[in-house]
């Protein structure tokens, strides 16, 4: 099964190495949403990478930090980008401790903004010579 799983988001496909992240947040965020902040950078690996980064002050619940980690890959894997970089950032809270962990509507709102995001990146073709 854990074969399996890697095939659909292989390592290559993230970005994993604190450089990596460093030189993509170096960069001004290219597109915000109400509850996220995407930064991309133009790379030379001929297929696009994903870094994602939610943390526990807008998050404070594992269970939504991972359903958010969740949805975002999926979408990633889904779409057609072209090799970029790209690193997507919770930057304002989702919910609370008080309130539900995860719900149909605060899943919907997260995907709709991902899809967002990552439509702006498969649009924009100026942007993958960056």
């Amino acid at each position: 099964m854990t074969d399996e799983r890697s095939q659909l988001y292989p390592r290559d496909r993230r970005i994993v190495k604190t450089d990596d992240f460093s030189s993509v947040f170096r960069l001004r965020p290219v597109q915000r949403t109400a509850h996220f902040v995407l930064y991309a950078r133009g790379n030379s690996l001929g297929r696009a990478r994903l870094g994602v980064v939610v943390g526990k002050r807008f998050a404070p619940r594992a269970v939504t930090r991972n359903t958010i980690k969740r949805a975002t890959r999926e979408l990633f894997r889904q779409s057609a980008l072209p090799a970029l970089d790209c690193i997507v950032r919770l930057s304002r809270p989702v919910n609370t401790r008080q309130g539900p962990a995860t719900n149909a509507a605060l899943k919907s709102a997260v995907r709709t903004e991902l899809a967002q995001l990552l439509a702006f990146l498969r649009d924009a073709p100026a942007f993958a010579g960056k």
